[in-house]
C-alpha cells in the first residue's frame, strides 16, 4: 500500500466512480452555507467544497467513511493532534514549491531537502503514536496505522533522525567561504576557488584583519601564494559526507560580463558568479548526500499530502457535530443497505442548517420540529402539499442533506436512518427571475427538467420545490402531471413539494396509468389549531381545510366577520 493510492476516503485497490452536483443542486441544498460553517479558512473551504461535491452510490466505500468519520468523532486527541499533523504538513509543502525554485543553489536544495525529510520523520512519528494510543476501529484508520508502523520500523527512522540532525548542525554550521581569486592581466577575475568552508565568521581580528592590512599596502606585492590558513587547489572530494574544496572553476570572468542579476543574491554581478561557482563546486557533494538520505525512505513525504483535504473534512465535520449534539439535537450514524432497494427510513429528521443556525446564535434548548420519512415499496415519489411557511421547503432539502451527509460517512442530524445510497441529487428549485429571460419561467424550468431526466437514473433522489408553478396554472399542472408520470416509469425516488393541490389528487389513476416500481403518494404538512405544526404525514392534499383554519385562527371567515360588524352596528 503506497501513500500516493492510500485514502480515508475509499479502500484500496477499489474502483470508485463519482457523480459531480450540479451548480444547481450546490446552490439548493446551500453547500456554501455548510461549508462556510465547518470553516472560515480558503483553502480548507475549497478542499471541503470539492470533496462535498462528488458523490458515490458504492456501499462498501460508504461504510468505510461512516466507520473512519466515527473515529474522528469518538477521539478529539485523534483531532487535535491530526491538527497539529496538518501544520507540518503546510510546512513540507512550502518546502516542496521552494525547491522547484530554479534559481536555489545546491546548498540551499540540501538544507531544505533535509528540513523536509526531518518534518517527514515527524509526520510519520506523531501519526504512528497517535494512532497507536487510540482503540481506533476503522479500517481506514487501522490500515493507515499499519502504513506508518511499517515506514517506520522499515526505513531506519532512529539512524536517520540522527544523521538528519547531525548533517543539519553541520550544514547551519557554516558560516563563512575562502575564496582564492586569480586575476588576468587586466586585474579582472579570470578564475575562483573555493578553499575552505569555516564555522565561523570572518572578523577584524582574523583573516579578513589580514586582508585589509594587506590591500593598504599598495607598493607590496607579495610573491606566491603563502597566505596563512589556505589550501592549494586541487580536484574537489566527493565523497559522500564531505564537501569538495579547493576546486577552480575557470570562466568566471565571463560569468561576471553575462549573467543577469538575481533576486537572491542582490545586484551584484560578481557575487552572482561567486553563487554559480559556489553551487557548481558543491552541486556533485550535495547530490551524493541527497541519495544518502533518500536511502532511508523509499517514498516521498509528499504522498502525505494527499491525505489533506480528508484529514480537514473529517476534523472540521466532527467539530460541526460536536457543537450540534451539546444543543441537545440528536445525530447518528446512517446504516447503508443495497442500493437497488432504493428505501430510506429516516426517524426524526431535521434540517441540519437549522441546528447550525442555533450553534451560530448560541440558542439553549432550540426548539426544532423532528420528522419521520421514508422512500420504500409504499411510496418512492411524493407530491408534498401543505400551506405557506408550512416547511414544505425546509423538509425537502434535509432530505437531501441527510442524503449528502450519510454517503461521506458524517452523522445525520435524525435518531436513526437506513439508507440505500443514491447515485446523485437533482434538484429544481425556483429560477433566477434573470435567467428565465430568453426562454420565459416556464421554458427556462420545462428545459432544466428535460435535462435532469437525460442524466438521471433509478437510483437517483430528485428535490422538485414549486417547479412549474406558473401565473397559468393549467399550463403547470399540464406538465406537472407528465413530469410525475416519468419519474414513476423511471423508477427515482422524489419529493415534488407544490401548491398544485390538484396535482396530488386521483393518484391512484398515475399509477396505474404508469408501469414503474416508484409509488405516487400525496403528503402533506400539518395545521393544527390554525397553526403550523411542521409535521408531515402521509394524507391527500387539504388546502381547503388548511385554508378555513388560517381563517379561523385570524378571524376572518365570514361568521366572524359579520358577528364583529353587527356588533359594532349595534353600538
Amino acid at each position: 500500500m503506497s501513500t500516493e493510492t492510500f485514502s480515508l476516503f475509499y479502500p484500496e485497490n477499489l474502483q470508485v466512480t463519482y457523480k459531480d452536483l450540479t451548480k444547481e443542486a450546490i446552490n439548493d441544498l446551500s453547500i456554501d452555507f455548510l461549508v462556510s460553517a465547518l470553516t472560515k479558512d480558503p483553502y480548507e473551504q475549497n478542499s471541503i467544497s470539492q470533496l462535498l461535491t462528488k458523490i458515490t452510490d458504492d456501499e462498501e466505500v460508504i461504510r468505510y467513511r461512516c466507520d473512519v468519520f466515527e473515529d474522528f468523532l469518538r477521539f478529539p486527541k485523534l483531532r487535535e493532534d491530526l491538527t497539529s499533523l496538518l501544520h507540518k504538513l503546510k510546512d513540507l509543502k512550502e518546502i516542496e514549491r521552494f525547491q522547484k525554485d530554479s534559481e536555489a543553489s545546491s546548498l540551499w536544495q540540501l538544507v531544505n531537502r533535509l528540513r523536509e525529510m526531518e518534518g517527514y520523520v515527524d509526520c510519520i512519528t506523531q501519526i504512528k503514536n497517535t494512532l497507536e494510543s487510540l482503540p481506533i476501529q476503522s479500517e481506514g484508520l487501522i490500515a493507515l496505522r499499519t502504513k506508518v508502523q511499517a515506514i517506520y520500523n522499515d526505513s531506519g527512522f532512529p539512524i536517520l533522525k540522527e544523521d538528519i540532525e547531525r548533517t543539519l548542525m553541520d550544514v547551519r554550521g557554516v558560516k563563512s567561504i575562502t575564496l582564492g581569486v586569480n586575476l588576468d592581466d587586466m586585474l579582472r577575475p579570470k578564475e575562483v576557488g573555493v578553499i575552505c568552508l569555516n564555522n565561523s565568521h570572518f572578523t577584524s581580528g582574523g583573516l579578513l584583519k589580514k586582508f585589509l592590512n594587506f590591500a593598504s599596502k599598495q607598493d607590496e606585492i607579495h610573491d606566491g601564494t603563502d597566505v596563512s590558513g589556505f589550501v592549494s587547489y586541487h580536484p574537489a572530494n566527493t565523497s559522500v559526507g564531505s564537501f569538495g574544496f579547493g576546486q577552480v572553476v575557470k570562466g568566471a570572468q565571463q560569468d561576471v560580463h553575462h549573467i543577469e542579476r538575481s533576486g537572491l543574491t542582490g545586484a551584484d554581478p560578481m557575487s552572482d558568479a561567486l553563487k554559480k561557482v559556489v553551487t557548481d563546486i558543491l552541486k556533485r557533494t550535495v547530490n551524493n548526500l541527497k541519495s544518502m538520505l533518500n536511502k532511508y525512505v523509499g517514498i516521498s513525504g509528499y504522498a502525505f499530502l494527499n491525505l489533506m483535504p480528508e484529514i480537514i473534512f473529517y476534523i472540521r465535520f466532527a467539530e460541526l457535530m460536536d457543537k450540534i449534539k451539546a444543543k441537545g439535537l440528536p445525530l447518528c450514524k446512517a446504516k447503508i443497505t443495497d442500493k437497488k432497494d432504493r428505501s430510506c427510513n429516516i426517524k426524526d429528521v431535521y434540517n441540519v442548517k437549522l441546528a447550525i443556525k442555533a450553534v451560530q446564535e448560541n440558542t439553549d434548548n432550540p426548539e426544532i420540529i423532528t420528522n419521520d420519512f421514508e422512500f420504500s415499496d409504499k411510496g418512492r415519489i411524493y407530491i408534498l402539499t401543505g400551506p405557506n411557511r408550512g416547511g414544505k421547503t425546509t423538509i425537502t432539502q434535509a432530505v437531501g442533506l441527510c442524503f449528502l451527509l450519510a454517503q461521506h460517512g458524517i452523522y445525520v442530524p435524525a435518531t436513526e436512518m437506513t439508507l440505500s445510497p443514491c447515485d446523485n441529487i437533482y434538484t429544481h428549485f425556483p429560477a433566477d427571475e434573470n435567467d428565465t429571460v430568453d426562454l420565459g419561467r416556464l421554458g427556462e424550468e420545462s428545459k432544466r427538467l428535460s435535462e435532469i431526466f437525460d442524466s438521471a437514473t433509478k437510483y437517483s433522489l430528485l428535490l422538485l420545490n414549486e417547479s412549474l408553478a406558473t401565473t397559468n396554472v393549467a399550463e403547470g399542472l399540464y406538465i406537472a402531471k407528465d413530469v410525475i408520470k416519468a419519474m414513476r416509469y423511471l423508477g427515482v425516488r422524489c419529493i415534488f413539494n407544490t401548491h398544485m393541490h390538484d396535482l396530488a389528487r386521483n393518484l391512484e389513476e398515475v399509477n396505474n396509468s404508469v408501469e414503474g416500481e416508484s409509488l405516487v403518494e400525496s403528503m402533506v404538512t400539518g395545521v393544527e389549531n390554525g397553526a403550523r405544526s411542521f409535521k408531515i404525514f402521509i394524507a391527500p392534499p387539504q388546502g381547503v381545510s388548511y385554508a378555513r383554519d388560517i381563517a379561523e385562527k385570524y378571524g376572518v371567515t365570514f361568521d366572524t366577520i359579520k358577528t364583529n360588524i353587527d356588533a359594532r352596528t349595534e353600538e
